[in-house]
């Protein structure tokens, strides 16, 4: 049988020599010896790594002033409800078609495109409250533009990857990707606290867009595309019907499907209610008012886990990047969030909800890391767009979840019901990629 030509594929290989690169020397036989923290030791991914870090804390420099502007000028439960689906929307709506973009296109300027968006919603938030004509449906409009870059940064964000690490140190490089975002995640509330404190919300604002350009240049002078490793560029036209077929394409692979399941179960069971859920947690453990030093430290607790997790997970490789680590990181950090709605004791609860940022990095990472390694070398940005699509974009099933139970149960009770369903359904997944292995199925 005669091979399919590229443009029947819809593929092709990239016309022009991949850059060259020192690290690209003819394969040794042996197995390398795979370094501790090996990308933050190349040249070309160490920046890469680190200017993703700021343009996390940007993000959420922007939620941090935006939603306080938001509250003082309408004081509206409706739109705080909006500003977390419009956030984590767009992600579900159109992350396989991001995907699709970031395999056809130079994930370079895909970045420096979401970059871009990002800043210019900042420059509007800002020149908004410069002229005071802020009003509920702009704020609408640019909440969601602002999810919309997050949704088409992601894929091509995780495709660059491939082009900087060596195939053998791509987990290390997802972790470590995951654990610098965390560390933005982490620096912006408290980065955004003190522009707003020193500056005002319309030039912390405006301040606010400096932290998005030193990707944005990076993406001037790095070599790589995203396809320089690979090689393979899409043809094909682009479409948000792309979904269902890469669904199709990797049901297949009960591993590949395991992890995207999982991502799934970890963002409608947990997602964003440890946050949400705070300032209960806070007054049920005696730790004062929500503004207080306790309240604040609960918060701290779970975004330093994430942080520490990511580079003690590095250092030690504790876990291994296979469906027993990610799920046994899913299960802990199931059992860490049902403690933390259960206990009744501030330590305690302090402890459980870093020993949590630890294993919801872990479990995130590694699962991410399976499936770029497991994805079809010709459908990696879909594949890792439907992963986004169901880990992040599931977060909005989230919001749903917690305000059903919660009106059920209690806050406490339907954090507690998320963890538990988390463990259950953790194990089940694992169960279930197990059997599939054991009857000697394709996985």
């Amino acid at each position: 049988m005669t091979s399919a030509s590229p443009a029947q594929t819809g593929y092709a290989r990239q016309a022009c020599p991949a850059p060259r690169d020192p690290r690209r020397r003819s394969i040794p036989t042996a197995t390398p010896t795979l370094r501790r923290f090996g990308p933050l030791r190349d040249r070309h991914s160490r920046p890469y790594l680190m200017t993703a870090g700021l343009s996390m804390m940007g993000d959420n420099i922007e939620h941090v002033i935006t939603y306080w502007v938001l509250w003082e000028v309408f004081a509206s439960p409706w739109l705080v409800g909006f500003q977390v689906i419009s956030h984590w929307l767009p992600f579900l709506l159109f992350s396989v078609l991001f995907g699709g973009l970031a395999e056809k296109y130079d994930c370079r300027r895909i970045i420096q495109i979401a970059q871009g968006l990002f800043a210019v919603v900042s420059l509007s938030w800002g020149l908004l409250f410069l002229t005071g004509t802020l009003e509920m449906w702009s704020a609408c409009v640019l909440l969601v533009l602002h999810g919309c870059a997050g949704a088409l940064w992601g894929p091509a964000e995780q495709l660059m990857l491939h082009d900087f690490a060596e195939p053998a140190e791509l987990p290390s490089a997802v972790r470590l990707n995951a654990t610098f975002k965390s560390l933005g995640v982490l620096a912006g509330p408290v980065v955004g606290s003190l522009l707003l404190l020193l500056l005002g919300p319309t030039w912390g604002i405006l301040a606010n867009i400096v932290f998005y350009l030193p990707m944005t240049l990076l993406m001037l002078r790095t070599p790589f595309t995203g396809h320089s490793r690979s090689g393979f560029v899409r043809r094909e036209r682009v479409s948000i019907l792309d979904t269902p077929r890469v669904l199709r394409t990797v049901g297949s692979d009960k591993v590949l499907v395991g992890m995207i399941a999982l991502a799934g179960l970890i963002a409608v069971c947990v997602g964003a209610s440890l946050q949400v859920a705070m300032p209960n947690f806070a007054q049920v453990l005696g730790a004062g008012d929500e503004g207080g030093l306790g309240y604040g430290a609960l918060l701290f607790a779970n975004g330093i886990g994430g942080v520490m997790g990511g580079f003690l997970l590095e250092a030690t490789g504790i876990l291994k990047v296979d469906v027993r680590g990610a799920v046994i990181a899913a299960v802990m950090f199931g059992l860490t969030s049902l403690i933390v709605a259960t206990t009744t004791s501030y330590p305690i609860a302090l402890i459980a909800l870093v020993i949590g940022g630890v294993a919801n990095l872990a479990a995130t990472a590694i699962g991410q890391a399976l499936v770029q390694l497991r994805a079809p070398e010709d459908q990696r940005g879909r594949v890792v767009g439907v992963y986004s699509m169901i880990g992040s974009g599931m977060r909005t099933g989230n919001g749903i979840t917690i305000g059903w139970l919660g009106a059920l149960l209690g806050v406490s009770g339907a954090v507690a019901v998320g963890g538990l369903a988390l463990v259950v359904g953790a194990l089940l997944i694992g169960a279930l990629i197990a059997l599939q292995a054991r009857r000697g199925a394709p996985a």
